[in-house]
C-alpha cells in the first residue's frame, strides 16, 4: 500500500491533481469555521439539538451547520438539484435528447443544475433564516437578507469548488466534499468515546466490541457495494464486406445496490421532516407529540425508516435502469442472452433479475441505516455510526481509489488493487 502511494506520488500529473484536491479540501475546511454575519452561534446550537435531521446535516457539512458558517448548507441544494434534473430528464423529452447528445448536452444539463442549485439554495436559506430568527443579532428584513445571501453564496462557492476538483483534481468533487465533511467528525467521535470511558458511562470491553463490530460492518459494506450479477451475452459473428464483426462473449454487470445512497437520503428527509418542523415550534403540543412519536431510536421510527428505504430503492432503480433499452441495444448489435430470445423476452428476463437482486440491496440499505440505533443499544455508546455517512465514506473512497488505480496502470505502475 505504501509502495503504491509512493508510485502515485512519482507521477507528475497525478501528483498535481492530488495536491490540487487536497488544497481545495483545505479551503472547504477553513470555510466551515467562517461564521455567517449577524447570527448568534450559541442559540443556533441549541436549536440544532432539537432536530435530528438538522444534526444529520451538521454531520454532512462537517460541523459547518452547527457553527452556522457560510458553508452551513454544504452542497445539499446541489444534490437535490441534481436529483431533480435527473428525474426531469426522464419526464421532459427535450431534456432526454440533451442527455443523449453527448458532451454538449451534458453541459447544458449541468448549467440547469447550477441554476437549480442557486434557486434551491435561496429557498433553503430563507427557511433557515426564518427558523433561526431567534438567533438573529439584527432582527428584521435586512438582517434576514444578509443571512440568506451569505448562505446562498457559500453553497454556490462550494459548488464551484466541487466542479474544480472534478476537472483539475482526482475523483468526483461533490462526493469528496461530503466525504471530507463526514471524515472531519471522526476525531470528535473518538474523543466522545474516550470521555464515555473516562466518566464510567461505558467500559473498555464495550469499546473493543464496538471496534470489532464496526470493522465487520465496513467489510460487509464494501462487499455489497462491489457485488454484481453478471448476465452473459453472446454476439453472433457477422461478415460485412471483408471484415468480421462479433463472435465474442461479454456480460451485463447488474449491481446489487444500483441506487446507491439516494434512497437513504430520501427516506431520512421525509421521515424527519415533521420532527424538524416541530423543533421550530417548541410551545406547540401537537408539534411536540409528532416529534416524540417519530423520535429516532424508537421502533416506530426504525420500521417506517426501513420501509421507506426499500420503497425508494425500487423507485430509483426503476428510474435509472431501463431493461427495454438494454434489450433493444443487445438485439441491435446481434447479441443474445443464452436461452432467452432477443427483444421483449430479454427485457422481461433482465427486469426479473433486477427485481430480485434489488430486494437484497434494499434490505442491506435498510439494515445499515438502522444500524446506529442497534449499536447504541448494545454498547451504550451514543455515537453516530453507519447509515448514510458510512455508505458515503466507503463509496467515495472506493471510487477515488479506482480512479488513481486507472491513472497508475496507464503508466505501468503497480496500483492498490492486486
Amino acid at each position: 500500500m505504501l509502495e503504491a502511494l509512493k508510485n502515485a506520488w512519482k507521477i507528475p500529473d497525478l501528483r498535481r491533481r492530488i495536491q490540487f484536491t487536497l488544497l481545495m479540501l483545505v479551503v472547504f475546511r477553513i470555510g466551515a469555521f467562517v461564521p455567517v454575519p449577524g447570527m448568534d452561534p450559541k442559540v443556533v446550537s441549541e436549536l440544532i439539538e432539537r432536530g435530528a435531521l438538522l444534526g444529520f446535516f451538521d454531520i454532512i457539512a462537517g460541523g459547518a451547520f452547527k457553527n452556522f458558517s457560510v458553508f452551513a448548507m454544504s452542497i445539499t441544494p446541489y444534490i437535490n438539484a441534481s436529483i431533480i434534473v435527473q428525474l426531469l430528464t426522464i419526464v421532459i423529452p427535450k431534456w432526454e435528447e440533451l442527455a443523449k447528445e453527448g458532451v454538449e448536452g451534458r453541459k447544458t444539463l449541468a448549467r440547469y443544475t447550477r441554476y437549480g442549485t442557486v434557486i434551491l439554495g435561496l429557498i433553503q436559506a430563507t427557511g433557515l433564516a426564518i427558523g433561526f430568527r431567534s438567533a438573529l443579532a439584527f432582527p428584521g428584513f435586512f438582517g434576514s437578507l444578509l443571512v440568506v445571501m451569505s448562505l446562498t453564496a457559500g453553497t454556490a462557492f462550494l459548488m464551484w469548488v466541487g466542479e474544480q476538483i472534478t476537472d483539475k483534481g482526482i475523483g468526483n468533487g461533490i462526493s469528496l466534499l461530503i466525504f471530507a465533511g463526514i471524515v472531519s467528525r471522526f476525531p470528535s467521535g473518538i474523543i466522545q468515546i474516550y470521555d464515555y470511558v473516562r466518566v464510567g458511562t461505558t467500559n473498555v470491553l464495550m469499546v473493543l466490541l464496538f471496534a470489532v463490530f464496526a470493522l465487520a460492518v465496513v467489510v460487509g459494506v464494501i462487499a455489497v457495494q462491489q457485488a454484481e450479477r453478471r448476465v452473459p451475452v453472446h454476439y453472433a459473428r457477422r461478415v460485412v464486406g471483408r471484415r468480421v464483426y462479433g463472435g465474442q462473449t461479454t456480460h451485463i454487470p447488474m449491481k446489487l445496490n444500483a441506487a446507491g445512497v439516494i434512497p437513504v437520503i430520501f427516506a431520512m428527509s421525509i421521515l424527519l421532516f415533521p420532527s424538524t418542523v416541530a423543533g421550530f415550534f417548541p410551545n406547540s403540543k401537537i408539534a411536540l407529540s409528532i416529534a416524540n412519536f417519530l423520535k429516532p431510536g424508537r421502533w416506530v421510527y426504525a420500521s417506517l425508516y426501513s420501509l421507506l428505504i426499500i420503497f425508494f430503492t425500487y423507485f430509483y432503480t426503476a428510474v435509472t435502469f431501463n431493461p427495454v433499452d438494454i434489450a433493444e441495444n443487445i438485439k441491435k448489435y446481434g447479441g443474445f442472452i443464452p436461452g432467452i430470445r432477443p427483444g421483449r423476452p430479454t427485457a422481461e428476463y433482465l427486469n426479473r433479475i433486477m427485481t430480485r437482486i434489488t430486494l437484497v440491496g434494499a434490505i442491506f440499505l435498510a439494515a445499515i441505516a438502522v444500524l446506529p440505533y442497534f449499536i447504541t443499544g448494545v454498547t451504550s455508546l451514543n455515537v453516530y455510526f453507519g447509515g448514510t455517512a458510512l455508505l458515503i465514506v466507503i463509496g467515495v473512497a472506493l471510487e477515488t481509489m479506482k480512479l488513481i488505480e486507472a491513472q497508475m496502470l496507464m503508466r505501468h505502475y503497480q496500483g492498490f488493487l492486486k
